[in-house]
């Protein structure tokens, strides 16, 4: 049975992505920081008692990642075919900071501590039960002959991109995103080496209707904000018909390269 885990998965696209999986048939190791208040979690758990597994996972702290690691080695065979990193922060305040004026240190460290440090030290923890996985989570393949390697998600956004920035403003975001997307590239030169390869990809999962996004909807133009269900479904899409080829890419929702 497939086995993927999702990191920030008590709200959001997160939770989203471990109710759509467990309705697949895959197996969801859904990590979070505080399981006793997860209560959207604890009910999927109810609905799902063979499917769900609830881990505790500060990504801030190399200490718990290591657990939960050698928790799912232990508990799930040893591999993992998906990992999703779906933990972020607009910034500490909850808004992106508009000007200068409003940059602090301290909080440029703790935005880069949840959006870009933590998945690249998920990926030191998982990465031996991400080789020994597959990379199939209920979807599908029309080519059963071919090798499914397991899959590395770090979900980005567009505002990483260097080149599409036109706009300027909401430094800490920008700069963890951008700072995410040449990790996953690196991570999937690394990982891409030997026999036991994992498929390593950003995604920009488009506006969707969540508490990160909700101060700037007025902004959103009419179409383009996405409920949770829409946003998880386009990723799937995505991730479904990932193969090697696409490794250390940066993908829209809609499967587009996004520059980098």
């Amino acid at each position: 049975m497939p086995v993927a885990l999702i990191q920030g998965a008590s709200r959001g696209i997160g939770l989203q992505f471990s109710r759509t999986l467990v309705n697949r048939g895959t197996t969801v190791v859904a990590c979070c920081r505080s399981p006793g208040s997860a209560t959207s979690l604890q009910e999927l758990k109810e609905q799902h008692p063979s499917l769900v597994d609830i881990v505790q996972l500060d990504v801030t702290s190399d200490a718990a990642i290591q657990q939960a690691a050698k928790h799912v080695h232990s508990s799930h065979s040893g591999k993992l075919d998906l990992l999703i990193n779906c933990s972020g922060i607009l910034s500490p305040t909850g808004r992106g900071e508009t000007s200068l004026k409003e940059v602090s240190f301290k909080a440029l460290e703790q935005t880069f501590a949840v959006n870009a440090f933590g998945a690249l030290v998920m990926a030191r923890h998982f990465s031996k039960l991400l080789q020994a996985g597959e990379g199939q989570v209920g979807q599908q393949h029309t080519d059963t002959k071919k090798h499914h390697s397991a899959i590395l998600v770090n979900m980005s956004a567009r505002v990483g991109s260097i080149t599409d920035n036109g706009l300027g403003g909401w430094y800490s975001y920008r700069m963890s995103k951008t700072a995410l997307n040449m990790a996953t590239k690196n991570l999937s030169i690394e990982l891409g080496r030997g026999r036991k390869k994992v498929v390593c990809v950003a995604l920009h999962p488009g506006t969707v209707d969540t508490d990160l996004s909700r101060p700037y909807h007025k902004n959103v133009p009419k179409g383009k904000l996405f409920s949770e269900e829409q946003s998880v479904s386009y990723l799937l899409s995505v991730i479904d018909n990932l193969s090697f080829t696409d490794t250390g890419k940066y993908l829209a929702f809609d499967g587009k390269e996004i520059p980098f």
